[in-house]
């Protein structure tokens, strides 16, 4: 049985107090938000909480300022400290003032969670409520915490309290339906069905009928009038899927649903009124498709409210591990056995370019779970079981190419030979190489280091150290310049 309770989350960011306190709220417990040391100090007397989550960077001052007081009168909460400067002084100051957690900035929603799972058992066990046994965690459908994702993640947050159409962007396997699926478990629609329907897996002779529902004797076959989709979803969420593959002569029926809010069934005449959010979703290029006079421009306006755009694995890679490891763990909940990932494997799962995305290294960690026979998944393993280094070219990271050329280069030019420790060839090929491609990225966004940050796929604060580190100025490095 799940431990639930009172948390009080403390953020400025309305987009963080909305997606932390909606997917605890999904999970049973009580949640109250602030978004200043006053409010936070006004909320700890009138709702008592359990749990207090708390950023550090907060407008009337530094959250975790006040955090030892609070904790010596109410010794039985536990505080997560939340934090987007991540240095070591962060996270020993939040240890010193007694917090339970700290997690730095971008989080993952899953990692915050189970924080919250995990302190109130601890609040439990002390309590002696000996009946909680394992806390389980229903798992969030999305994980990430790449700059990418936490863009993904305000996006989400905004939309949760309205019913604008949403168009979800990005390559087959980022994971679009599962944004579909965020959005509607989160949002306020999540007491009703999530309809979902892949428009390239049906006939195109009878998307409509999946769509809009049919009566008795409408075609061959229909036996009994039969409720389309738009009816199943009645009240929630209609995901279609693969937009970009829908027929013309069903794009325009669809438009005259989405602007009457009525759907006449194939071979019925009396319209039902329908009550449904649009999630739609695709991997081609609309635009393009309006060109070619393959999608109707004005459905694209109707469905494109509000866009969203997944990025690939290869543009998010901070987030391959944590992923790989997410998968490696899901495995073992569905009975598959428990597997580790070991450092060097860690590395070459960041070297490959993911062309399936997401979903492709979900089926990798699968594979691995039930064909390898050790329980620490090594760099060998990884290399006998799949032979990445043997992939098409077209397939291989830019960055391994770099690397493996650079290194040809550095034992020529610098005299390094290959007997000598990996470590030290890393760290000598990194300082040749690395300078000179801050400079090059710099150059290219005019010294923009938030553009800059995003194409190398670090956080600004990263790229900020390693200017200092090699003695660089953003200012100097611009176009022409």
């Amino acid at each position: 049985m799940r431990a639930s309770g009172a948390i009080l989350v403390v953020d400025d960011d309305p987009a963080i107090c909305v997606v932390v306190g909606e997917a605890l709220r999904r999970q049973g417990h009580k949640v109250k938000t602030a978004a200043s040391i006053r409010e936070r100090a006004a909320l700890m007397d009138s709702f008592s909480p359990d749990v207090l989550i708390t950023d550090v960077m907060l407008p009337d001052g530094d959250g975790l300022d006040g955090v030892a007081d609070i904790l010596e009168r109410n010794p039985d909460l536990n505080v997560i400290i939340l934090s987007a400067q991540n240095t070591l002084n962060t996270a020993i100051r939040a240890t010193e003032k007694g917090a339970f957690e700290y997690l730095p900035k971008p989080f993952d929603l899953n990692e915050l969670t189970r924080a919250v799972s995990d302190a109130l058992g601890t609040r439990a066990a002390a309590e002696g409520a000996d009946d909680q046994g394992d806390l389980p965690h229903d798992g969030l459908p999305l994980v990430g915490r790449s700059p990418a994702m936490q863009e993904v993640y305000r996006t989400i947050a905004r939309v949760l309290s309205n019913d604008l159409s949403i168009l979800v962007l990005g390559e087959s396997g980022t994971g679009k339906e599962l944004v579909a699926e965020a959005i509607h478990s989160l949002g306020k629609r999540r007491t009703k069905p999530f309809i979902a329907i892949n428009m390239a897996a049906i006939p195109r002779e009878l998307i409509e009928a999946e769509l809009f529902g049919y009566e008795k004797g409408a075609f061959t076959g229909a036996h009994a009038r039969t409720a389309g989709k738009f009816e199943k979803a009645q009240g929630g969420t209609l995901f279609l899927d693969e937009i970009g593959d829908m027929p013309m002569e069903a794009q325009t029926r669809l438009l005259r649903v989405l602007q009457s809010g009525e759907v006449t069934t194939v071979g019925g005449s009396k319209p039902v009124r329908v009550n449904v959010r649009i999630i739609a979703a695709t991997n081609k290029h609309l635009p393009q498709l309006i060109e070619d006079g393959r999608f109707r421009q004005d459905l694209y306006y109707r469905l494109n409210v509000v866009p969203i755009a997944l990025p690939p694995l290869r543009e998010r890679r901070e987030d391959v591990i944590l992923l790989a490891r997410h998968f490696l763990e899901r495995a073992a909940q569905d009975g598959l056995p428990r597997k580790a990932l070991a450092d060097d494997a860690a590395q070459l799962l960041m070297a490959w370019h993911w062309p399936g995305n997401v979903r492709e290294l979900q089926n990798m960690m699968q594979r691995l779970s039930v064909l390898s026979r050790e329980n620490v998944i090594t760099a060998d393993i990884l290399r006998h079981m799949l032979p990445i280094e043997h992939g098409p070219a077209d397939t291989i990271a830019p960055t391994d190419q770099l690397v493996h050329a650079v290194r040809d280069w550095a034992k020529r030019q610098l005299g390094i030979g290959i007997t000598r420790p990996q470590r030290a060839l890393h760290d000598d090929l990194l300082a040749v190489v690395e300078p000179v491609l801050l400079e090059e990225v710099l150059s290219s966004v005019d010294g923009n280091q938030i553009r800059a940050a995003g194409l190398l796929g670090i956080n600004r604060n990263t790229l900020r150290k390693k200017l200092t580190d090699y003695g660089l100025d953003p200012l100097q490095l611009r176009m022409g310049d």
